[in-house]
């Protein structure tokens, strides 16, 4: 085929691809294809479905994107851009000549990225684009806040606005001080405590005591980052502004948005009112983790229940890993024999990664544990002491049963603050939408989210923050520098499983649950060295190394290496060929 032309290290455009042509492509790293050309514009042109069954053949994805030379219509530029987002690059698009494929790539960053910009990487590619350049003014000019026609435009602007000040938005604005020190970034953050969340289940096992997992948030912040002590109350990204609960607006040329999730525990009918007595507590709260303690302690027979409601929830192993502890210190005392202990799922399995639940279940069975699948948690009587579960049975059915309890640890539903829910971010379910490689919003290209409050599907956990803050760093940086975003996120997450005092299975894995480890090491095995690094370790690194924006083993991953146009022109054979359009 002839010479491939990078415009961005996701996206390459070329002359007319054969099916022949295809394989090599696999080759040089390329993971999906855009045809441009509608079928039967010149002779002896491959049709499209060919391409496709070939390119499908190879592990390839494939979008046909048909445009008429010279009619580059707006619809077309929206099939490509929403193309782009849901393809995982490196990108392939072609046309006759490349030159349609890279007119739909200049107008789908026209609302994003500078004219100037996207002229310049047209040019260095090989394509002369200047005659666009009207339309792409139009659409940066359409995209831009009317300052004239705000009369209430925010009076504080800055490089980049945070919104929300725990372990994401702290880490992620450290990686950005660390990459470019003169960016003026603002965290908004009502709070006056930085809570270490990944301790609270330790303080519930005993081992841990509160004052441990908490700091002054004054002392967690990055330091030459401005703090906003408030509430985010809303969302202009048309202005590129965020309002607060008194009404102040506040500017910015990049967003981040990382409020965390919301703890819903009014979902469950009678729950609230009977958090921290009657024998009901939660890890998931700072002020209940020590009763759990207490509880663990004051139990010599009875019934313990544990649960875990749908997913999403943070730190999914963080409900079981309140039952393992319980229970082993119910076993060194004793006295486990007399406890009755369930662990209430809504989930089909015992964990989500398949690979750690056998581990997993040998913990179960050896402590005597009973585990009821796909059961939810309805309501809660607390002076009875009783719960209603809800459980699905195998036909598809639900059955309701009411337990009495001695102890009942509970974790509560968990969706997107409302301030995100009601935003123009959200997806669906009310998370920020974002592409789950580059964590960018799809609709908004100087708008970024992590932590537990974006949409990518991952493990919602404090290892996952540290792989992501960088992305977002490199990324966003990327944007205002007027790139494209180029480091990729891989779903990594980990989940310390404290299945007994001195003992943790270290299950670390990314999307699609493939196993991660960092240490070439079996992480299915409970391993005394995990727990000193659950224990021990990791606090330190959290508070000084996440959030100070040391990347140590978290440097983020960059896009494959896309071939210059020297390099795929010496890799594969070349034609000659005109560049008309």
């Amino acid at each position: 085929m002839e010479t491939l032309c990078r415009l961005t290290p996701a996206l390459s455009v070329a002359p007319q691809v054969s099916a022949e042509d295809l394989g090599g492509l696999s080759a040089l790293g390329f993971r999906a294809i855009i045809n441009n050309r509608p079928d039967g514009e010149a002779e002896g042109q491959p049709p499209s479905a060919l391409l496709e069954a070939t390119a499908r053949r190879l592990g390839l994805a494939y979008r046909h994107i048909p445009v008429v030379s010279g009619k580059v219509t707006d619809a077309d530029v929206q099939a490509f851009a929403a193309a782009l987002q849901e393809l995982r690059g490196p990108v392939l698009a072609f046309c006759r000549t490349g030159t349609r494929s890279t007119t739909l790539w200049a107008l789908s960053q026209a609302p994003h990225l500078d004219p100037a910009a996207i002229l310049a990487a047209a040019k260095d590619a090989g394509y002369d684009l200047s005659g666009l350049r009207p339309r792409l003014d139009a659409a940066w000019d359409a995209a831009q806040p009317q300052a004239a026609a705000e009369p209430d435009t925010p009076a504080t602007q800055y490089d980049v606005l945070v919104v929300g000040g725990g372990a994401a938005g702290c880490a992620a604005a450290a990686s950005l001080l660390r990459r470019r020190r003169t960016l003026r970034i603002a965290i908004i953050e009502p709070r006056e405590t930085h809570y270490y969340q990944p301790g609270w289940t330790l303080v519930g096992g005993g081992v841990f005591n509160r004052a441990q997992t908490s700091r002054p948030m004054q002392r967690t912040l990055p330091p030459g980052v401005q703090w906003v002590r408030a509430a985010a109350a809303g969302f202009e990204p048309e202005a590129n502004a965020v309002i607060l609960e008194d009404g102040t607006r506040i500017g910015y040329r990049a967003l981040i948005v990382a409020p965390g999730l919301k703890l819903d525990w009014a979902a469950i009918p009678g729950l609230e009112e009977t958090l921290g007595r009657n024998g009901v507590t939660s890890n998931y709260r700072f002020d209940l983790s020590a009763y759990t303690w207490e509880l663990v302690q004051g139990l010599q027979h009875g019934t313990a229940l544990f649960t875990q409601p749908p997913m999403p929830i943070k730190c999914a192993g963080a409900p079981q890993k309140a039952m393992y502890l319980s229970c082993d210190a119910w076993r060194q005392k004793g006295v486990l024999r007399n406890i009755d202990v369930t662990f209430h799922t809504a989930a089909p399995a015992l964990f989500g990664v398949a690979a750690y639940v056998p581990p997993l279940m040998r913990y179960v069975e050896r402590y005597g544990a009973k585990l009821a699948l796909q059961s939810v948690l309805k309501s809660v009587d607390g002076p009875a002491r009783t719960a209603v579960f809800a459980t699905r049975q195998p036909d598809g059915s639900v059955t309701e049963e009411t337990r009495s309890f001695d102890m009942l640890h509970v974790v509560p539903p968990q969706v997107a603050p409302d301030v995100v829910r009601a935003s123009p971010f959200a997806d669906a379910a009310g998370w920020v939408e974002v592409n789950p490689e580059t964590l960018r919003h799809p609709g908004y290209g100087n708008v970024f989210s992590l932590g537990d409050a974006c949409s990518a599907p991952n493990a919602k956990t404090a290892a996952a923050i540290r792989k992501q803050a960088p992305v977002v760093a490199e990324n966003l940086v990327a944007v205002l520098e007027g790139r494209d975003p180029h480091a990729v996120y891989d779903g990594y997450g980990s989940c310390p499983l404290t299945v007994e005092r001195g003992k943790v299975v270290l299950a670390e894995f990314g999307y699609g649950g493939k196993l991660l480890p960092t240490v070439p090491w079996d992480s299915t095995k409970p391993r005394r060295s995990a727990w000193v690094l659950k224990t021990k370790l990791l606090p330190t690194l959290y508070f000084d190394v996440m959030l100070r924006g040391r990347e140590w083993l978290a440097r983020p991953k960059l896009l494959p290496h896309v071939p210059a146009p020297h390099e795929a022109a010496a890799a594969m054979p070349e034609r000659q060929g005109a560049r008309a359009g």
